[in-house]
């Protein structure tokens, strides 16, 4: 069988970084930090009080007022990221006929779903007198998979259509699975990412509770230092981002902006343990390596890695073992920008894949910021970027993503030809 090729012609992006891409593009490459003090709730009880939160989103510019309602705010950070995405490829989906948009699909992530409207509803009821008065809207906007159905209804979409769930990886194993679906010839346009809306009292003192959070509190900015020898734990972060996936040959007789292609996808499991990695980074580097082999490329030809690294002891090393075992001697670049945009948990693939793109599309790779001084027992002969971005030819990128369960899952990005 012939695979089809997919490009990317439209990308979309809500973060703590700016609500659309330009901005948050921008202050990628300018370093900037995300984080501060957390405004969602009083946070003074917690361990961690500051995290990477979205700044001045405003759903009515989306929908109303009364359609809000409907939607937990994941969901409304999908439609707002979607919004953008599907502009920016060209589409109109209200002029398009009927019949093609049964060829069009979503595949949309999340690693938490609606957790706020879960410990809201809950706290009203235990707080009351006991009266089961739920929100009618209760179940539709707390299940994970009812951003990819929302998004679907908003622009008339009968293609493949559903959620992927592997916590930290939900996004590139959406990515990925849209990919799939297309170059296999079942749908010619699919809108894949991930959002998250997870800043919440629950949420925090859970990742707390696994020692999982910095607790940098004095410097909120400066918190997450991937690779550093001082690094504590990840920062908290929320938003979403948003891919048009489209076939390549449909993409360029419509005359679309092709910002890139995805040429390989790879997904495999630690089974090591519930939340930790093994230190050899086995899981990690065997997602690499399938990606590697579903693109058709050798190790010396990848020159991005956007790594995971979330900014926990253990994470870091588990993965820089990993790379440094499928690349052995090869200098391949690679940066952490969570050290920037936080950790997004089910929409950070979406966001990083984003990253990635315009990496390749622009020649320059984005820095890491915050690292000081390099944990002495990274392993020799890698090629962490510090400071400032670096301009140079990026033909292809890796963007790995690795979560909570032993998920990994690997996208390769090509420079459009």
């Amino acid at each position: 069988m012939i695979m089809k090729r997919v490009a990317v012609t439209g990308l979309g992006a809500i973060t703590p970084l700016g609500n659309s891409v330009p901005e948050f593009w921008s202050n990628i490459l300018a370093g900037k930090s995300g984080a501060g003090p957390i405004t969602k709730f009083d946070a003074l009880k917690f361990k961690t009080q500051f995290a990477c939160e979205v700044k001045d989103f405003d759903i009515e510019k989306y929908v109303d007022r009364k359609e809000a309602r409907k939607y937990d705010l994941f969901t409304q950070y999908a439609i707002a990221a979607t919004d953008e995405a599907v502009r920016d490829a060209g589409l109109d989906f209200a002029v398009m006929p009927q019949s093609e948009r049964f060829e069009v699909g979503v595949i949309w992530a999340s690693g938490n779903g609606g957790i706020g409207t879960f410990e809201e509803q809950l706290k009203e009821f235990y707080d009351g007198d006991g009266t089961p008065r739920f929100n009618p809207f209760f179940i539709p906007k707390m299940i994970v998979d009812i951003a990819a159905g929302a998004l679907s209804i908003r622009y008339g979409l009968h293609g493949p259509n559903y959620a992927t769930v592997s916590a930290c990886a939900s996004s590139n194993t959406a990515i990925i699975s849209a990919f799939d679906t297309i170059r296999l010839g079942k749908a010619t346009i699919m809108i894949a990412g991930g959002s998250e809306a997870a800043i919440t009292q629950s949420s925090i003192g859970g990742f707390n509770a696994s020692h999982a959070l910095s607790k940098n509190n004095d410097d909120p900015r400066s918190a997450s230092k991937p690779f550093d020898a001082q690094r504590d734990g990840f920062v908290a972060g929320e938003g979403a981002g948003a891919l048009v996936l489209e076939e390549w040959d449909h993409a360029v007789a419509r005359g679309a902006t092709i910002y890139a292609e995805i040429v390989g996808g790879g997904m495999a499991a630690d089974a090591y343990h519930l939340t930790g990695t093994p230190a050899d980074g086995l899981g990690a580097a065997l997602g690499m390596r399938k990606a590697l082999a579903d693109a058709g490329l050798q190790p010396s030809e990848i020159d991005y890695i956007n790594a995971h690294a979330t900014s926990t002891p253990q994470g870091d090393l588990s993965e820089l073992n990993a790379i440094a075992t499928v690349f052995k001697n090869i200098p391949v670049h690679v940066s952490a920008t969570k050290s920037m945009t936080g950790h997004l948990l089910g929409a950070a693939g979406a966001i990083e894949s984003i990253i990635s793109i315009l990496a390749i599309k622009n020649d320059v790779i984005p820095s890491t910021i915050n690292t000081k001084t390099l944990d002495p027992q990274i392993p020799q002969g890698l090629n962490i970027l510090l400071g400032s971005p670096v301009h140079t030819r990026v033909r292809y990128a890796l963007n790995n993503t690795f979560g909570f369960g032993g998920h990994t899952a690997s996208t390769i990005f090509k420079k459009a030809e």
